[in-house]
């Protein structure tokens, strides 16, 4: 007979993790800002003992860093690591994006334009949040469709660290107008361009990023706090 799995609640410290890792990358904590354990304990109506493991598991997501002796804070970026994220995601996503245009490229054309259609409904709302939300899971159609879970576990690593980024750019002047566009234009190139057409609209869209920071930054959280004092 057949039977349905049982699904296993999740943990204490997974909800927490999840708590965590949501408030980071919806900008809930500024950059660079502390993380008290006994705080978020007490926030979170739980001991300890599942925040610092969800501490842990953040810092091996790259969205906290743990300084001992001192405590743990929300990452900060100078402009070269904005570089390196960069390169990191143009390297992955134009591998993905090759993989599902060849392997799967009605499916993806499908479902980029059902996210872009949400997209324009969100910022026709002001929903910026859930904009943000659907921004990252534009980027997860491509490796849902490259059939290459080497790929896939590389970038979800990895995936809270680049939605805290975008997040946090967010912030800047045309920024979401200037991406929406730039998200048209990709879909559209799915549908009927060819995959050149494809690969330089995404490095456009990705490398745009870079051209917000100048490589002599060392901090852009406290670059970003010296320019909104000035």
């Amino acid at each position: 007979m057949p039977m349905d799995a049982i699904r296993r609640p999740k943990s204490l410290t997974e909800t927490v993790l999840e708590r965590l890792r949501d408030a980071i990358v919806n900008g809930d904590f500024e950059l660079g800002s502390a993380l008290s354990e006994r705080v978020l304990a007490e926030r979170l109506n739980v001991s300890k003992t599942p925040v610092r493991e969800s501490l842990v598991q953040l810092r091996g997501e790259g969205l906290v860093t743990i300084v001992p002796q001192k405590g743990a804070y929300v990452f900060t970026l100078s402009a070269r690591e904005v570089v390196q994220i960069c390169e990191f995601r143009l390297a992955l996503e134009g591998a993905g994006l090759s993989l599902a245009i060849q392997r799967n490229r009605d499916a993806l054309a499908r479902d980029l334009s059902e996210v872009v259609d949400r997209m324009q409904k969100a910022l026709g709302h002001g929903d910026q949040r859930k904009y943000l939300t659907l921004d990252t899971e534009f980027h997860n159609a491509i490796f849902a469709h490259c059939g290459n879970q080497y790929l896939t576990d590389s970038y979800g690593r990895y995936i809270g660290k680049i939605a805290a980024l975008r997040t946090h750019l967010a912030s800047k002047a045309l920024h979401t107008h200037l991406s929406f566009e730039e998200h048209k234009l990709i879909r559209d190139a799915v549908r009927a361009g060819t995959e050149a057409e494809v690969d330089n609209l995404l490095r456009r869209h990705i490398g745009r990023t870079e051209e917000t920071y100048s490589l002599e930054i060392e901090d852009i959280a406290m670059a970003d706090k010296t320019s909104k004092g000035a």
